[in-house]
C-alpha cells in the first residue's frame, strides 16, 4: 500500500473538509496547499499575512483568493494560531494545520480553556511510512509529542494510533510495544510496560487493534529475525504500529526512516477534538500534502 491510496480513498468519498491554517505565509505550506486543491482533497481558510501570503503565492503560480481558498489577515503568528483554532472549535473548519509558526504558538491556542480543542485524551503524534523495501505502510508513535509517557499515557497513544489506523483501512492493526529486548526485565521499565498494554488489550482496555511486547524493533519489523529467536505472535514480524518507550526512541526512527531508508511520510496529532497538521518546517510539500489527505481522512465531519 502506498501513501497515494489515500488519496484515492477521499476521492470515493462526497465531501470536502475545510483546512484552517495557521500562519501560511510559507512556500512550502503553500505549495502543499495548492497540490492539495488540484487533487480536491479539501478548501483551505489561510491565516497570516495577507501581502505575505499572496507574494509566496504568486510564485509558485497560486492564484488567490479563489472558491477553495479563502484568506484572513492577521498581525502576528499568535492571532493566526488564535483565529485558526477557534474556526475549528466553531466547526466552521474540520482541520487545523501549523504553518510557519512554532509548535508551542499553536499548541497553546489548541489547549485554550475557552476555545481550544481539548478532547480530555492524551495529544499524540502518528506517523504513517511509505517504507521502499516494505509491503505496508508502518505507522510510528510518539515521536513528537510524549516525552516519557506513562503507562496509562502509552494505552492512550495506542488507542489514537489504531484509530488513524482504521481510518486508512487497516482492520485491527499489529501493535509492537517496542524496547531494547523481547522479554520482561523488571531493571527495563519500558518491558514491564509492553507486558502490561499487551494484557490491557486482551482485557479490552484498548480497543480496534492487537497488542504485543515487548519487542526489539528487528523482532516487530521482521519475521525472519522473530522466527530465528523463536518468537510467535500475532505480531512479530508484521506490526503495522510502532508504539516506542519514550520520544527520543521515535525521533531516530522517524528521522532514520526518511534519511536512511527514503521512506514518504504523513503525519497527524491525534486525541484533540479535531486532527492536527503539525509537520516541521523542514518537511517537505509532498509530506505536508500526505499529512493534510491524512488529516482530512481522520476528521469528522459529519
Amino acid at each position: 500500500m502506498k501513501l497515494t491510496a489515500m488519496i484515492e480513498k477521499l476521492h470515493q468519498q462526497n465531501h470536502k473538509s475545510v483546512v484552517a491554517v495557521a500562519q501560511a505565509a510559507d512556500r512550502e505550506v503553500l505549495m502543499a496547499v495548492k497540490s492539495a486543491v488540484e487533487e480536491q482533497v479539501s478548501t483551505f481558510i489561510l491565516f497570516g499575512d495577507i501581502q505575505l501570503i499572496q507574494k509566496y503565492a504568486a510564485e509558485i503560480e497560486l492564484d488567490l483568493p479563489s472558491n477553495d481558498i479563502q484568506l484572513v489577515h492577521t498581525d502576528d503568528g499568535d492571532e493566526a494560531a488564535r483565529l485558526a483554532v477557534q474556526k475549528v472549535h466553531d466547526q466552521k473548519a474540520h482541520v487545523l494545520m501549523k504553518g510557519n509558526l512554532s509548535t508551542k504558538q499553536i499548541l497553546k491556542q489548541v489547549l485554550h480553556k475557552e476555545y481550544g480543542l481539548r478532547a480530555n485524551r492524551v495529544l499524540s503524534h502518528v506517523a504513517v511510512f511509505e517504507v521502499p523495501n516494505q509491503n505496508r505502510l508502518i505507522l510510528l508513535t510518539d515521536a513528537a509529542m510524549n516525552i516519557a509517557p506513562s503507562l496509562s499515557e502509552k494505552a492512550q497513544i495506542i488507542q489514537n494510533a489504531a484509530n488513524v489506523a482504521n481510518r486508512i483501512d487497516i482492520d485491527m492493526p499489529k501493535v509492537a510495544a517496542l524496547a531494547a529486548v523481547e522479554v520482561v526485565n523488571p531493571a527495563m521499565q519500558s518491558t514491564m510496560d509492553a507486558a502490561a498494554l499487551s494484557q490491557m488489550q486482551k482485557r479490552g482496555q484498548i480497543q480496534g487493534c492487537i497488542v504485543d511486547g515487548p519487542l526489539a524493533f528487528d523482532n516487530a519489523v521482521s519475521e525472519k529475525a522473530a522466527k530465528e529467536k523463536g518468537i510467535h505472535s500475532d505480531v512479530a514480524g508484521q506490526a503495522d504500529i510502532l508504539m516506542v518507550p519514550s520520544i527520543e526512541t521515535g525521533n531516530a526512527l522517524y528521522k532514520s526512516f526518511m534519511y536512511f531508508a527514503n521512506a514518504k511520510v504523513a503525519a497527524v496529532i491525534s486525541g484533540a477534538a479535531a486532527p492536527i497538521v503539525l509537520t516541521s518546517r523542514a518537511d517537505s510539500h509532498e509530506s505536508k500534502l500526505y499529512s493534510i489527505v491524512l488529516s482530512v481522512l481522520t476528521a469528522n465531519t459529519k
